[in-house]
């Protein structure tokens, strides 16, 4: 894989505790987005799940970034954590049309987390597939272990979706790219949203990445952004990719 092929950006920015390690000192909170859009070419949308996106809000969004940004969108909770994908057919088509017509070309995935206690079910996995629009990048991200197995992997590919990689407590970690596309969220472990990643596992995962051959491109987001884990290890991960040319690194 090229390095280029490697989208990395967090999922919060608007942190006070990044001054003085990534924001300047001296800028004022309302160029903060502005200084994170010369460092990193992708934001996840993660606020769009507490409250949903309108076409007005996403076109500020749209707006405001260079023309080579791209945006993943989190779903509104209404849609996988209240209804869980039923009666919601309204909701869903709703929430595809504002990301489509508020982001326009910089839309890159739409995101659906579901809560822990959705476990795997045959009838689940179906209710899933057939709500998913398949004009757009779809994004699957379960807290559930029961989904990681062969027939979610398998009816995944047949349905160009992607299965979220994450690394969440006690859930596995292997990065998935089944359908040539990967996603990873980084959320922070043990201490979910706040502890950092070593230099070591980052280093891993950069091998992992480069060494895939067969995946046409990643979207990395870091969501341990309640410290400031998520911008140091954004940064540092940027570094490893730009320094794994040649050779894999070499994990100390």
């Amino acid at each position: 894989m090229r390095k280029q092929d490697i989208h990395i950006g967090l999922s919060a920015f608007n942190n006070s505790y990044w001054k003085g390690i990534f924001y300047p000192e001296d800028l004022p909170r309302s160029k903060w987005f502005e200084y994170y859009t010369k460092h990193f070419k992708t934001y996840e949308l993660n606020g769009t799940f507490y409250r949903k996106p309108t076409i007005k809000s996403l076109q500020n969004w749209h707006d405001k970034v260079p023309g080579d940004f791209l945006f993943s969108v989190k779903a509104p909770k209404t849609i996988t954590h209240l209804k869980k994908f039923i009666d919601c057919d309204d909701d869903i088509a709703e929430f595809y049309t504002v990301c489509r017509e508020g982001l326009k070309e910089k839309l890159a995935y739409v995101l659906f987390q579901l809560p822990p206690s959705f476990d795997y079910s045959p009838e689940r996995l179906q209710i899933i597939v057939q709500h998913m629009n398949p004009d757009f990048k779809n994004i699957i991200e379960f807290r559930n272990k029961s989904w990681w197995n062969n027939e979610v992997y398998a009816t995944f590919v047949k349905n160009n979706l992607v299965f979220c990689s994450v690394s969440y407590p006690k859930l596995p970690e292997d990065i998935l790219s089944q359908s040539c596309s990967a996603y990873v969220r980084l959320h922070g472990r043990p201490k979910l949203f706040y502890s950092d990643y070593s230099t070591e596992e980052l280093c891993a995962l950069t091998n992992v990445l480069m060494s895939n051959d067969d995946c046409r491109e990643v979207f990395i987001y870091f969501n341990n952004t309640a410290s400031e884990s998520g911008i140091v290890n954004a940064l540092k991960l940027k570094e490893l990719i730009a320094s794994a040319k040649e050779a894999p690194l070499e994990i100390k």
